[in-house]
C-alpha cells in the first residue's frame, strides 16, 4: 500500500502501531484483512454505545514501588510482603514496576493503545504516612503530577481512594478494619484528596473488592494484614469496611467540586444460570442478592437481608440503624471487577429458591489456577446488578487474565490465551451493552505485568511485558488486540 493512499486514521493507527512496537509489515497486513471486513467491524461497533469509555488500571502498591520515597509511611502489605512465607516468590512491591518514577512513560503506553481512561489507586500512606493527623504535600504532588500528565494526554483519570494498602500505623493503633475508628479514618482522608484533586479527577472510587481485603485479609489470612479471625470478627471488620465506604462518599460529597462522581468498585459474587431459562435467570437474581449480603446489597438497600443475619446468628455484626444510612448513602455508578464466574446457579424448590451447581474438575481455567474462564460472566454480573438495584450507570473496572507469557524466537510475547480470554469477554459485554444494560466504560486489567500480590511476580496480568529487573516494558500481541478494539470501536 503506498504512502500516499493512506487515509488520516490508517495514518493514525499506523503510528500508534509503532509505538507499540509493531512492524510496518505487519501493520499493512493488519489494515488490508480489517479493511476487507469493513462490515464485520460495523455490526461490532454498534454493540457499545456512543461514549463508551476504553480504558486500563493499575493499583499503587502493584507498580508504584518507591516506598521509601518522599515522607511515604509503611502499609499493611509492605509490612506483609517482608513477613517470611507470605509471597510465594519471596518478592515484595519494594520497587514493583517503578510507576512513581516513570509514570510519564507509562501514559505514553496508554495513549498508543488509544486508551481514553486510566484507573489507578492513591496510596493512603503517601497522604498520609500515619494514617491520620499531619498530611504529607509531598505525597500528594505525585498524583498531582500523574492527574495534569494524563490530563495532557487526553486520558480521563478515574481515582480509587483504598485498594488494599492501609497505612501501617492504623493497624498497629487501631487494629485496622477491625475498628470503625479505621472507617472515620478513611472518611478523613477521602476528603483531603477529594478537595485537591476534584478540580480534575471526576470520578473516584472509595473501595476496590471489600470481599477481597475482608475475606483474604481477614478470614484466611492470604493477603495482608495476615489475619485470621473466628466469624464474628469477619463479620464486624466486613461491617466496617462497607461503613468506610459510606463515611466516604459522604465526605466526597462535602469536599469535592460540582460533577465530582463516587461509587465502589466490587467484586459482586457472580451468579451465573446455569441454562438460560426463566427460572434458572429469577435463581440467580436471587442469589445475586443474597450472596452479595455484605456489600452491595447493603450499599444499595440500606439493610442487611434477614436471611442473611439469620445464618450469622450470634455471629452477626453490631451496627445501628445510623450506620445502615450511611453505608447506603447514594452513589453516582457502581464499578464490577469481573474475571470468573463464582457460581453456577439452577432453580431449586428449597427455602431459597436456588442451588449452586459444583464445578467439575475438568472446568478449564487459566495460568492462575483460580481464574476459570466464564465470559457470560460479563453478561450476567452488569445485568444482574443492573436490574436489581436500578443502576444506571455501570463501569467494568477490571478484567483480564494472567497468561504463560513466554516470549517466542523472534522476542515476542503471543498470548493467544488473553486474547482469547479478552475477545470472548467483550463479546458478552457487548451483548450486555446492545440488551440496555447500562456499562459506560471498560477498564482493562492490567496495563503491564505487577506485584501480583501473595503471588508476587509469578502471575502475569499485563498487556506489556515488564522485565522486573531492568523495568522494560514490551507490549505483548494482546496489546495489538486492545489496540484494535479500541480503534474499532471509537466513535468518528
Amino acid at each position: 500500500m503506498p504512502f500516499k493512499r493512506f487515509s488520516r486514521r490508517q495514518f493514525a493507527r499506523i503510528a500508534s502501531w509503532s509505538a507499540l512496537g509493531i512492524s510496518m509489515l505487519s501493520a499493512r497486513s493488519s489494515m488490508a484483512q480489517s479493511d476487507q471486513a469493513t462490515g464485520i467491524q460495523n455490526q461490532k461497533v454498534l454493540g457499545f454505545p456512543n461514549g463508551f469509555l476504553w480504558g486500563t488500571a493499575t493499583s499503587s502498591y502493584q507498580v508504584e514501588g518507591a516506598v521509601n520515597a518522599d515522607g511515604r509511611g509503611p502499609s499493611i502489605w509492605d509490612r506483609f510482603a517482608h513477613t517470611p512465607g507470605a509471597i510465594s516468590d519471596r518478592s515484595n512491591g519494594d520497587t514493583a514496576t517503578d510507576h512513581y518514577r516513570r509514570y510519564k512513560e507509562d501514559i505514553r503506553l496508554m495513549k498508543a493503545l488509544g486508551a481514553k481512561a486510566y484507573r489507578f489507586s492513591i496510596a493512603w500512606p503517601r497522604v498520609f504516612p500515619q494514617g491520620v493527623g499531619s498530611p504529607n504535600p509531598k505525597g500528594l504532588d505525585f498524583y498531582n503530577r500523574l492527574v495534569d500528565e494524563l490530563s495532557a494526554n487526553g486520558i480521563e483519570p478515574f481515582a480509587t481512594l483504598y485498594h488494599w494498602d492501609l497505612p501501617q500505623a492504623l493497624q498497629d493503633r487501631f487494629g485496622g478494619w477491625t475498628s470503625r475508628d479505621t472507617s472515620k479514618a478513611f472518611a478523613d482522608y477521602a476528603a483531603h484528596v477529594t478537595a485537591r484533586l476534584s478540580d480534575r479527577v471526576k470520578h473516584f472510587f472509595t473501595i476496590n473488592e471489600c470481599s477481597r481485603l475482608v475475606h483474604l485479609g481477614h478470614g484466611l489470612g492470604a493477603d495482608a494484614p495476615g489475619l485470621k479471625l473466628p466469624q464474628s470478627g469477619l463479620n464486624q471488620v466486613r461491617h466496617h469496611v462497607a461503613l468506610g465506604h459510606g463515611l466516604a462518599v459522604q465526605a466526597i460529597r462535602a469536599h469535592g467540586r460540582a460533577g465530582t462522581r463516587v461509587g465502589p468498585a466490587e467484586n459482586a459474587v457472580s451468579c451465573i444460570p446455569a441454562i438460560e431459562t426463566p427460572a434458572n435467570i429469577h435463581a440467580a437474581e436471587i442469589a445475586t442478592r443474597e450472596l452479595n449480603a455484605g456489600y452491595l446489597t447493603v450499599m444499595m438497600e440500606g439493610k442487611y437481608p434477614e436471611a442473611h443475619l439469620a445464618r450469622a446468628g450470634n455471629n452477626a455484626p453490631k451496627f445501628t440503624a445510623d450506620d445502615l444510612r450511611v453505608i447506603s448513602s447514594p452513589i453516582d455508578f457502581v464499578g464490577l471487577n469481573v474475571y470468573t464466574p463464582d457460581h453456577y446457579v439452577v432453580a431449586a424448590d428449597n427455602e431459597r429458591g436456588f442451588s449452586l451447581a459444583p464445578f467439575p474438575a475438568s472446568f478449564p481455567h487459566m495460568k492462575a489456577s483460580w481464574l476459570r474462564p466464564g465470559p457470560e460472566a460479563m453478561y450476567w454480573v452488569p445485568r444482574h446488578v443492573a436490574k436489581l438495584w436500578n443502576v444506571k450507570s455501570i463501569y467494568i473496572t477490571e478484567n483480564g487474565t494472567s497468561a504463560s507469557d513466554q516470549p517466542a524466537a523472534d522476542g515476542t510475547i503471543y498470548d493467544v490465551d488473553r486474547i482469547m480470554y479478552l475477545r470472548n469477554y467483550l463479546t458478552q459485554l457487548q451483548r450486555a451493552t446492545s440488551e440496555g444494560v447500562p456499562v459506560l466504560g471498560y477498564f482493562l486489567w492490567s496495563l503491564m505485568d505487577n506485584f501480583e500480590w501473595s503471588d508476587g511476580y509469578e502471575q502475569r496480568f499485563g498487556i506489556y511485558h515488564v522485565d522486573f529487573d531492568t523495568k522494560r516494558r514490551t507490549p505483548k500481541l494482546s496489546a495489538s488486540f486492545y489496540r484494535e478494539t479500541i480503534a474499532r470501536n471509537a466513535v468518528a
